[in-house]
Parts: C-alpha cells; sequence; structure tokens
C-alpha cells in the first residue's frame, strides 16, 4: 500500500511539473507573439527567448511562484507595431503595462479574458477602433487609463458594472455618445473624459441619449 501510495504521489508530482510547464510554455508563445507584432529599435525584448521554458526570465516580465506571468512593464520603451489577441492568454496576469509607446490597431476583444487584470495602462499611443464591451468581464480592473490615443465609439456600458474601478482615463480620443454615472462613473472626474469632441453628458442631466453623435 506504501508502494502504491508514492507511485501516486509521484505521478501527481510529474502531471503537475508537466502542466506547470505547459502553461509557461503557452504564456511565453503568447508574449512572443507580441514580440513578432512590434518594431523595437532600442532592443528592450531582446531577452524574450522562446526556447527557454518559460518567460520568468524575461527582462520586463514578473511571474507568481508558479511561474506564471503577473506582469509586463514595457512603457515608454519607443515600440510600435500593435497589440495581439494571444495576450489574452496570461490568464493570470495583473498588470498590463503598454503606455507612452507608438502602438497601433484596435484593442483586442480577447483582453476581456484577463480575469486577474488589474491595471490595464496604453495611454499615450496611436491606438484606435472601439473600446471592447468584453472589458466590461474584467472584474478585478482597478487602473484603466486609455487617455491620448484615437479610439472611436461610445464608452461601453459593460465598464459600469466592473464595481473595482477606481480610475478611467479615456480623455484626447475621439469617443461618442454620453458619459456614464452609474457604478464606479459616479466618483471618475468629469476632466477624464475631457477632448473627446462627441462626447456628451453626463447622461444623468438627460442631455443626450447614449448613442448620440456615434452614428
Amino acid at each position: 500500500m506504501a508502494a502504491q501510495t508514492w507511485i501516486w504521489t509521484g505521478l501527481t508530482v510529474v502531471v503537475t511539473v508537466i502542466l506547470t510547464v505547459a502553461n509557461a510554455n503557452s504564456e511565453g508563445d503568447a508574449l512572443f507573439t507580441l514580440r513578432k507584432s512590434l518594431s523595437d529599435p532600442d532592443n528592450v525584448l531582446q531577452s524574450w527567448d522562446p526556447t527557454l521554458v518559460n518567460p520568468c526570465t524575461w527582462f520586463h516580465i514578473t511571474c507568481n511562484q508558479d511561474n506564471r506571468v503577473t506582469r509586463v512593464d514595457l512603457g515608454n520603451s519607443n515600440l510600435s507595431g500593435h497589440l495581439v489577441p494571444e495576450l489574452g492568454r496570461l490568464e493570470h496576469l495583473q498588470y498590463l503595462e503598454l503606455y507612452k509607446n507608438n502602438i497601433q490597431g484596435i484593442i483586442p476583444t480577447e483582453l476581456g479574458n484577463l480575469k486577474s487584470l488589474v491595471s490595464l495602462d496604453l495611454y499615450n499611443n496611436n491606438i484606435s477602433g472601439t473600446i471592447p464591451p468584453s472589458l466590461g468581464k474584467l472584474k478585478s480592473l482597478v487602473f484603466l487609463r486609455l487617455n491620448d490615443n484615437r479610439l472611436t465609439g461610445p464608452i461601453p456600458r459593460d465598464l459600469a458594472t466592473v464595481s473595482s474601478l477606481k480610475v478611467v482615463d479615456v480623455s484626447s480620443n475621439d469617443l461618442c455618445g454620453t458619459i456614464p454615472t452609474s457604478g464606479p462613473f459616479e466618483h471618475i472626474p468629469l476632466n477624464n473624459f475631457e477632448n473627446n469632441p462627441r462626447l456628451e453628458g453626463p447622461e444623468l442631466l438627460g442631455l443626450a441619449s447614449y448613442g448620440t453623435n456615434c452614428s
């Protein structure tokens, strides 16, 4: 019986190790896909080597004790290119810091899969398209900074259901419709929405319906 117990324990350890390595490889693959989509003239991503067991030794990456990626810190790194849907695989990610670069393209809908995300900082880039309603699934999100981009469309009402939100800044874009006032938006200062010529509100005043100026 003791031998049988030892065998089962050994198998459990082996399976756990295999799953940990597989998860780490999946996260490394996702991050390397991001690297391939970016132009990196200052070589800040030079250490991102896809042949390593996991990405936890890469510069600008932080992992937890289980070797799962929790932070990507690439703010003000002179990067250009676009974000990739594969970022949605980083299920333990808490901080995605890509501010003050020249990233273009859209915010992938798949970022709504990052259930552990606390901070999404994409400000001061050249990002276009709309704010994905899927970000409303980020129930741990505290900081959402999308200011100084080229975003269009309305502010998704899905974000009003994220009770953890403390900071929302979407100023200096080209958003339309009205400013939400329910949920966490009740405490967001109006200057965090300024410099959006087609954005009206706040809707509590009854000045405009939700879809105004979005055609």
